[in-house]
């Protein structure tokens, strides 16, 4: 005859079994995201991404420009060099006639220095058509970035580490030098000595003392 006690427990553990073996129970519905906040993202990651490109192709147009200009201006530097030794002979020769050899040549002669005049200034002109532009700095303060000294010399009418002299003038290409000028700079003025005063002339001059 079975035990009822053990029956009992038997069907105890039966029933906790069972228990245990079924599932838990899942909810319904899953948890679904938001579709209007993730479109609202994923909005604003394409508006980054517009912005970033506009501004990237922005850069891109004003560095393609500048590097344009640059190149119309100065890629010209080595032509304007050349042509500037041509300017310098024709400003030489013209300096080798003084006034007066000028005055006492004949009308054929003053009509040749007229034409090669001419010539120097339109060459200056059209030089400065294409961004070239000369400058003598004659009085001004030396700038070692545009200047080139070659010597100091002494000039009471001209202050101290200024431009006295200019040998050759210099000239720019845009905002570049092409070529710096050429100068002397006054240096600072000797003070004179001291006169000797009356008494110290004077041979009786510590007499009364």
């Amino acid at each position: 005859m079975t035990d009822p006690t053990a029956r009992n427990a038997e069907n105890a553990s039966a029933e906790t079994e069972n228990t245990a073996a079924e599932p838990a129970p899942r909810p319904e519905f899953a948890e679904q995201p938001d579709p209007v906040a993730e479109a609202k993202r994923e909005a604003f990651e394409y508006k980054d991404k517009l912005l970033r490109t506009l501004a990237e192709m922005e850069n891109l147009r004003k560095r393609t420009e500048r590097e344009v200009a640059d190149a119309r201006l100065y890629g010209i530097r080595k032509f304007a060099l050349d042509v500037l030794n041509v300017a310098d002979n024709m400003h030489r020769a013209l300096g080798t006639l003084s006034a007066e050899a000028r005055e006492a040549a004949d009308a054929a002669i003053k009509g040749v220095l007229e034409g090669v005049e001419l010539t120097e200034r339109e060459l200056l002109k059209t030089l400065e058509k294409n961004g070239v532009k000369k400058f003598s700095p004659e009085g001004e303060k030396f700038d070692p970035n545009i200047h080139q000294a070659m010597y100091e010399v002494p000039n009471a009418d001209v202050p101290a580490g200024h431009v006295a002299q200019v040998i050759q003038s210099g000239y720019m290409i845009g905002d570049r030098v092409l070529r710096p000028a050429l100068v002397g700079v006054s240096k600072p003025q000797a003070k004179p000595a001291a006169k000797p005063s009356a008494n110290e002339n004077s041979p009786t001059g510590d007499a009364g003392k």
